[in-house]
């Protein structure tokens, strides 16, 4: 396994970000806690979840990564645990967002949940825009402090947003944020206008979520061909306006000898700002695939081609206005 600082900080994670969402709703327990085994025994040391996880059940993801941790074995030593607040967690006024009042119930709520005294990275999952920073920089001041967080990132954050933060953390003497968790594939490459570049400049870890876009990019064409599960919702609207540049893909992905799904990832891994990549399998194998990822080396030919399928954005404003 290869190892990375996450973002300026001194901490080090694994290269892949083992993702579980599908923990619980998708995924049964005991299936979920042999991926995680698997994933501690190829050196996977960075899980991610959030409170909301479990959707219909919230707060199941938590406790099935918690029930695993009470295992021992050093499993929790091992683990930088990341996980997130935002979504609403009750039908209480107080039971959403980032309020200091929601942020230290929900903290508490999550440590329960996950048979944890500590938090290694607590993530806000979208940005508030109806509390002042002040408030989040004390409550989470607060936290650590009290030794229940180490590190904070954000998720879903436009760059005028993480710039926000850190100026204000920056004035209050706080570290701020570490990271940030974005939509990052290349179908979907928005964040290379504005997110990177402010990633990069407050020396924030990039961890992309949906690698895959849903799927699409995991040889979607090639499954149906041979009778497999077809596209559904959002990503069949998807394949229907990127049908070209996913077969182009494919052919590329068939000439270089790789899985589709394998050559995203290792296309990722490649980008600058990235530290690592979700995968969140629902098997051992698609844990398997993502692994295999590390092992790709993208030379700047295939590279290029992939931009030629793909094109990517320039930082702003030469993105749009040169």
């Amino acid at each position: 396994m290869k190892y990375t600082h996450l973002g300026r900080s001194g901490l080090q994670v694994s290269r892949l970000c083992l993702g579980t969402m599908n923990f619980g709703p998708k995924t049964g327990e005991e299936d979920s806690h042999r991926i995680m085994d698997e994933a501690r025994e190829a050196g996977i040391n960075f899980f991610d979840t959030a409170n909301v996880y479990g959707w219909d059940n919230k707060g199941l993801t938590e406790e099935i990564v918690g029930r695993w941790f009470a295992q021992g074995g050093g499993r929790r030593e091992a683990t930088v645990i990341a996980t997130k607040l935002y979504g609403s967690m009750g039908p209480g006024p107080n039971d959403t967002y980032l309020s200091a009042l929601n942020i230290r119930q929900a903290l508490d709520a999550s440590l329960r949940r996950l048979q944890t005294d500590h938090i290694d990275l607590y993530q806000f999952h979208h940005i508030d825009r109806n509390t002042p920073w002040d408030e989040i920089w004390q409550a989470m001041e607060t936290a650590v402090a009290q030794g229940k967080v180490i590190y904070n990132g954000s998720s879903n954050f436009a760059g005028w947003n993480i710039a926000e933060a850190q100026e204000n953390a920056r004035r209050r003497s706080f570290n701020g944020l570490i990271s940030e968790q974005s939509i990052y594939n290349l179908v979907n490459r928005a964040v290379e206008r504005e997110v990177i570049p402010a990633a990069q400049k407050y020396g924030l870890g990039l961890i992309p979520w949906s690698p895959l876009q849903g799927g699409l990019l995991g040889g979607i064409l090639k499954a149906q061909d041979d009778g497999g599960r077809r596209a559904e919702g959002r990503v069949q609207d998807l394949l229907a306006k990127h049908r070209d540049q996913i077969q182009a893909y494919e052919e590329l992905a068939a000439e270089l000898e790789i899985e589709p799904g394998i050559l995203a990832l290792a296309w990722l891994l490649h980008q600058p700002a990235v530290s690592a990549p979700i995968t969140g399998p629902r098997t051992a194998g698609q844990l398997d695939d993502a692994l295999a990822a590390l092992d790709i080396e993208l030379d700047a030919e295939t590279l290029e081609k992939l931009d030629a399928i793909f094109p990517g954005h320039k930082p702003a404003p030469e993105d749009y206005a040169w």
